[in-house]
């Protein structure tokens, strides 16, 4: 199966929920529509199931225009954010209902639910009614109706947003394996980078219903295009640090100055904005390389296992990411390392220049290569994760 937007716009009003997407996804393809919160993600998905109907553009299924279909004849299923199952069924005819409406005969039913509630772990508790089960298996409920579908296309929207971190961290394990073994086009839209990442496959950025860049995950996060994109791919975001190149040094926050070495050469003279990814921020020098940047602390924020170091150099504002839980006095004086080599290099217009090579600059990455832009152009998602710029 191909799944093809052409073109596609969705507006209400005035307002615009989707702007001119271009995106083409084939079977056996996994792909993350990444945003934040009413970027467009739950509209795409709706557009693509033949939920709503575009205002402007077409859809395409193996190359045949399916704008206008009806939802009912498209191989298609979706999971939502709540827990949407049928309160008087049991967990068996909440995940049988769908194979009942298509008239299939009972022992493949009872064959096709045992072996999808198997897979979910639900198979102890398919006599019991939803308000029996917990959060997450209401979820696995929900999720098992769509999958014993067998559709086509299996689109889930934010599923894991309301369950707790450990039912998360097991619902996302259970559904990479999965994916591995559907023959289908599945989407799955999320507004962490975070679960982004730990997906894979290729991943949609979007923003205010436009669609910024799309390709294989890694490539996407290693070198984000825009300035826009750096920051929805990053948590916390992106730190940037305005700056200049000049012949052959640089220097940032207007005092400091560092080495074009690497991914940074031959960068023309001009005004720049640098980024830093906040765990590429240090407290302890991790290198002879490093630059020092000498700031205060504005606040200490722990999360979970981690806590982020609010600091401010001058007019720059930054964020560290540190391992553990850790304290640091308001108002204390601190230095941040940072390798040269770690920085992101935008125009003034908020376009990427350079960005480093890979996650070890100590061990020779940062060479300059070519950025793949993936913008203004149709994309393929193919199962590799192989981006092709039709």
């Amino acid at each position: 199966m191909t799944l093809t937007l052409e073109s596609v716009s969705k507006t209400v009003g005035r307002e615009v929920y989707i702007e001119n997407a271009d995106l083409t996804f084939e079977t056996g393809s996994k792909n993350v529509i990444l945003g934040r919160t009413l970027a467009g993600k739950t509209t795409l998905l709706r557009l693509m199931a033949g939920l709503d109907k575009p205002t402007t553009g077409r859809i395409l299924v193996n190359g045949e225009d399916v704008t206008g279909m009806a939802v009912r004849k498209r191989k298609v299923a979706m999971v939502y954010q709540q827990f949407i199952n049928y309160p008087s069924m049991t967990v068996f005819d909440n995940i049988a209902s769908p194979l009942k409406l298509s008239r299939m005969d009972k022992e493949t039913i009872k064959k096709r639910v045992y072996e999808t509630a198997e897979i979910l772990h639900l198979v102890p508790l398919l006599d019991r009614l939803p308000a029996e089960l917990s959060g997450g298996q209401q979820q696995r409920t929900a999720i098992a109706r769509s999958l014993v579908k067998d559709a086509q296309l299996l689109l889930l929207d934010e599923p894991l947003v309301n369950l707790d971190y450990k039912l998360r961290e097991e619902l996302r394990i259970e559904l990479q394996q999965i994916f591995q073994r559907r023959e289908a086009v599945v989407v799955y839209t999320t507004t962490e980078p975070a679960e982004a990442l730990m997906l894979g496959g290729n991943i949609v950025v979007i923003h205010q219903g436009r669609i910024l860049q799309t390709g294989p995950t890694p490539e996407v996060y290693h070198s984000p295009a825009t300035t826009k994109v750096a920051e929805v791919f990053s948590d916390p975001p992106i730190n940037y640090i305005d700056g200049t190149i000049n012949g052959n040094r640089g220097t940032i926050a207007k005092d400091i100055s560092i080495p074009l070495t690497g991914h940074l050469e031959g960068i023309a003279p001009g005004d720049y904005r640098f980024g830093v990814r906040s765990n590429h921020l240090f407290l302890q020098p991790q290198g002879s390389a490093d630059t020092e940047i000498k700031a205060t602390v504005e606040l200490s924020e722990i999360s979970g296992s981690e806590t982020f170091i609010h600091v401010r150099h001058a007019q720059t504002p930054l964020v560290v990411q540190e391992s553990g839980v850790k304290s640091r006095r308001i108002g204390e004086k601190v230095s941040v390392f940072v390798h040269p080599e770690r920085l992101y290099v935008y125009d003034l217009a908020g376009d990427l220049i350079a960005s480093p090579a890979g996650p070890d600059p100590a061990g020779g990455a940062g060479e300059r290569g070519e950025i793949p832009q993936n913008r203004g152009c149709d994309l393929r998602l193919r199962p590799s994760g192989a981006a092709l710029c039709l």
